[in-house]
């Protein structure tokens, strides 16, 4: 276990104090845990990349709409909104190297199962075999992540996640990239999904391969320093009073009335897509949603010593909408490109996405890790993502000042994610495992932005559909100026 230190990481850059960047306290090297961990990275990386040259094929080969075609992202994030809970359950059960492995076992079977998938030719097929591998992903981004943080000196936590992060971006580049090669050049009509297999019995294969190195090699199972002043024996005793808990019952009710407003259309997609009986769909829809808002409501209550550090509270939101404006954009790159310069092919559009799109990705992210090195990471989160509310103003103009301006937000994205993770779960002690899964648990924000930015381009244009990801960049920057002042007040309770 992390020896505790009472530094927080805001008072100073993240540098790697006790020995190096991978040296914990009692000076041991982790670097080649981190190494075998990052190559985690770059398979969800792939994985997310061939998803966003998906929604435009399958306009194509299933003469969807765009709206349709969001449920690709739909699909993937709603299996890590159901299934980031269960795999932080996992992770606590079996520890660290127990879930990594589950995940790995997840994936293998989801991406073999498009062999079928290409043979049954169904749309509901294919978004089956994503959303099973969207849940082995949710297993190793809710290990993985907060895993790299506690590989080290707690003050480079930042540091090390965007280290990894940006081979997670190498992922981003070659997914569209090999991606679109098979999956463009499949044939028409009854042929048109022929390519699909092979990318992803490619993945089946090297994540089977992983599945072996895992299995043979150690993975310490370490722990995260707590920085509140509570005691272990206060924490277990902390409920929230009378008060407080009519203050719970109230936010919940906003939290799951919003998410309902936005889901709501999309489980209504879904249960068309699967002829299921329409007289169901309402009591269904309705017992899902008081579902979802007792379990809240319990979870909350019994875990109010988290709940209570705002700086975590709001990292939950900042991530929801990081992840909406982020998936935006990916998705529908492609369409952009198009709809903006008419003379490009789509396998053109699909090699510029991975090529430039997650090229600068990929590049904002080494730049990032020495930029989070040398400054303060909530001053480099609201920098970047201010910056990016101009970008997305710029795009919703059109234009090849447009493509450029889509481009543009590529690098000043390529940050945020494992920014806001690292400062969400920043001084959670034991709590950190529950927390990374309720933060994973806010990638379902990337489920309800493709088909809303979908449906806005139906009715408009895709350039207008970008009012999405300006509003999210808009509170983004506003958690990373006020970030500070919160965990200050988290850390002093």
């Amino acid at each position: 276990m992390i020896t505790p230190v009472t530094k927080s990481s805001s008072s100073s850059p993240s540098g790697a104090q006790g020995g190096g960047l991978f040296r914990t306290a009692d000076g041991k090297n982790l670097f080649v845990t981190f190494a075998l961990v990052t190559s985690l990275f770059l398979l969800w990386g792939f994985c997310n990349g061939m998803i966003d040259i998906l929604n435009k094929h399958f306009q194509d080969s299933l003469h969807i709409n765009k709206e349709q075609s969001g449920l690709v992202q739909s699909a993937n994030y709603l299996a890590y909104f159901l299934m980031a809970i269960p795999a932080g359950l996992l992770a606590r059960k079996f520890g660290y190297k127990g879930g990594i492995l589950i995940g790995l076992m997840l994936i293998a079977g989801g991406a073999f199962w498009f062999i079928p998938a290409v043979k049954i030719g169904a749309y509901w097929a294919f978004l089956l075999g994503l959303f099973v591998i969207a849940t082995g992903m949710t297993c190793l981004e809710t290990i993985a992540n907060p895993y790299t943080t506690v590989l080290g000196a707690p003050e480079s936590g930042a540091t090390r996640i965007n280290i990894a992060q940006t081979i997670n971006g190498g992922g981003w580049i070659l997914g569209p990239i090999v991606g679109g090669h098979f999956v463009f050049a499949g044939g028409e009509g009854a042929n048109a999904n022929a390519g699909l297999s092979t990318p992803y019995l490619g993945i089946g294969v090297f994540v089977a391969i992983l599945l072996v190195i895992f299995a043979v090699s150690k993975v310490p199972d370490l722990h995260a320093e707590d920085e509140s002043q509570s005691s272990a024996g206060q924490k277990n005793l902390l409920k929230p009073s009378g008060g407080q808990l009519a203050g719970i019952a109230v936010a919940l009710a906003v939290v799951c009335g919003l998410l309902y407003f936005f889901i709501a259309p999309i489980l209504g997609l879904i249960w068309v897509l699967l002829n299921m009986p329409p007289a169901l769909f309402e009591p269904t829809k309705y017992g899902l949603l008081v579902a979802a808002y007792v379990a809240a409501f319990i979870l909350v209550s019994k875990n109010w010593d988290m709940f209570r550090r705002k700086h975590f509270t709001l990292g939950i939101g900042t991530q929801f909408l990081y992840v909406a404006a982020q998936t935006g954009i990916f998705s529908f790159c492609v369409n952009y490109i198009l709809e903006n310069d008419p003379g490009v092919t789509k396998l053109q559009a699909s090699t510029w996405l991975g090529a430039i799109g997650f090229g600068l990705f990929m590049f904002g992210r080494l730049c990032g890790s020495f930029i989070i090195s040398q400054f303060k990471p909530h001053f480099v989160l609201a920098a970047y993502a201010a910056i990016n509310v101009l970008l997305t103003a710029v795009c919703m103009g059109g234009g090849m000042l447009g493509m450029y301006a889509m481009f543009g937000t590529f690098f000043f994205m390529s940050v945020m994610f494992p920014t806001i993770f690292a400062l969400g779960i920043r001084g959670l002690g034991d709590y950190t495992k529950l927390g990374s899964s309720l933060i994973v648990m806010s990638i379902v924000g990337g489920a309800i932005a493709a088909p809303f930015m979908g449906k806005i381009a139906d009715t408009h244009s895709m350039r207008v559909g970008f009012v999405v990801p300006l509003v999210c960049f808009v509170l983004i920057a506003l958690y990373g100026v006020v970030w500070q002042k919160l965990e200050d007040k988290d850390r002093a309770a």
